[in-house]
């Protein structure tokens, strides 16, 4: 795109659309009461916008929907396997590719493996799905994070990062031989969004090697975290995005990706191991609990379409526009003196509503009360990432809340346009103006793991 223009277009056009039913206030205020004041539990047709997340949410391209037509649905074997295995292999490297329905299956396959009692994982930051499936395994999942990070303010391009040295420390506390893998979120999305170094990955990987620990990338935006290191890492200015992201690949000794991401469909997603006898283990409990193979829970179109996905994914016009039309949102809040984190990352805007709503305390859940206001004011559907998704009990039962309690706004990709954005920012200049009466919530009801997704909530007060 010619540089002297100002305004980033969509890389596409549309051709189909969807339509959206507009609700009134009236009518979802009742919507959230019946959803126990839990956004999952709203039905999409309920929704005007819809930010709860970008997993399986993207708008699939016109080449993708002709590739699931060519979908080979074989049993053992298909040719839409053998596509996909060769792009995988070609973009990652490893040898050895199994395919699953999604990524949190390929998280079950390989932590419940490298975990159990005793066992301990690091990451820049896990995944609240990542984190379950460690935890549940009786592991431990410790997050240790670059410092930067905590500053919400700051501009440094790289606050996702791992702290290495804090890595290095525990590492030698507890010594090699109880870790099950260190692993690196790309970009972090636990974290605000915020994508890692590749000085930073490299120095994972050292640490790794020294101690003969599994190195795991979390690889599910791993596009548009290439983008950010060509925009802002030395050297890697005149490198593609697929170069940068075959590279880091290159650092790891394996991946879990969900497809639902950065492969830009609907469903599906992938565990790549350079080790054969870890990808023999694997593909046992592969075979067992999602499908043979050369499925692995996906149908051939479902391959097809990851396959073709992949690829779309490194067009740097695509990404140009992904995160300017993200920061664009993040930018036009940070000017209306709602809290964000810095710098907007690539998939979503991260509201800071523990200092937006600062008349409520962390056991009355901040985080809750801004997507619940959000979607009461304009329908407007988002995720808390706070103390509900991270907070944990101590001994007595009281509260030990997350180091923030942030409001997440998923872009989905190819789906909402600039007109979308702005109503959403219109929403949040009524949100600031009544910030004040906004209501604390609490907790009637609660699973032991993931409660973000099905816990319930009444209103304080």
């Amino acid at each position: 795109m010619p540089e002297q223009f100002r305004t980033v277009i969509e890389p596409f056009r549309i051709k189909s659309v969807e339509p959206i039913a507009m609700t009134t206030r009236e009518e979802r205020e009742k919507y959230l009461k019946s959803a126990h004041y839990n956004p999952f539990k709203l039905k999409s047709e309920q929704v005007i916008i819809d930010l709860l997340t970008d997993s399986g949410t993207s708008a699939m391209s016109a080449e993708q929907w002709a590739g699931m037509m060519r979908g080979d649905e074989s049993y053992a074997g298909s040719v839409s396997w053998q596509r996909l295995e060769r792009v995988i292999r070609d973009l990652t490297g490893y040898p050895h590719i199994l395919p699953t329905h999604q990524g949190r299956a390929a998280e079950r396959i390989l932590y419940s493996h490298l975990g159990g009692e005793g066992k301990i994982f690091l990451s820049n930051t896990h995944f609240d799905t990542t984190r379950a499936n460690i935890e549940y395994s009786g592991a431990e999942a410790i997050d240790c994070v670059t410092p930067e990070s905590g500053k919400a303010d700051s501009d440094f391009p790289f606050k996702g990062n791992a702290d290495v040295a804090r890595m290095a420390e525990i590492v030698e506390e507890r010594g090699a031989e109880n870790f099950g893998a260190i692993i690196l979120t790309v970009t972090n999305n636990s974290g605000g969004g915020q994508a890692v170094s590749m000085a930073n990955a490299r120095e994972v990987r050292d640490l790794c090697r020294k101690h003969g620990i599994l190195f795991i990338l979390d690889a599910c935006r791993i596009a548009e975290n290439a983008w950010f290191i060509k925009q802002d890492e030395d050297g890697y200015s005149d490198r593609s995005c697929r170069e940068i992201a075959t590279e880091m690949f290159g650092l790891a000794d394996g991946c879990v990706m969900s497809a639902k991401k950065d492969a830009l469909v609907n469903m599906g997603g992938f565990l790549a191991l350079n080790d054969a006898e870890l990808a023999e283990h694997c593909t046992s409990v592969l075979i067992i609990t999602e499908g043979y193979t050369t499925y692995g829970g996906l149908s051939g179109r479902d391959m097809e379409a990851i396959a073709i996905g992949l690829v779309e994914i490194f067009n740097e016009d695509y990404l140009r526009y992904r995160t300017r039309s993200t920061a664009y949102l993040g930018e036009h809040l940070d000017k209306l003196g709602i809290p964000v984190i810095k710098p907007i990352g690539g998939h979503a805007v991260y509201v800071d509503a523990g200092q937006l709503y600062d008349h409520l305390p962390v056991d009355q859940y901040p985080g809750q009360s801004l997507v619940c206001e959000l979607y009461k004011m304009a329908g407007i559907r988002s995720v808390e990432i706070g103390s509900v998704m991270f907070g944990k009990y101590d001994e007595d039962g009281k509260l030990v809340p997350a180091p923030r309690e942030l409001v997440r706004l998923a872009i989905p990709r190819r789906v909402y346009t600039q007109s979308h954005v702005d109503y959403l920012i219109e929403a949040f200049e009524i949100v600031r103006d009544q910030r004040h009466s906004a209501p604390g919530y609490r907790i009637t009801k609660e699973p032991r793991f993931l409660r973000h997704f099905t816990s319930e909530f009444e209103p304080i007060g």
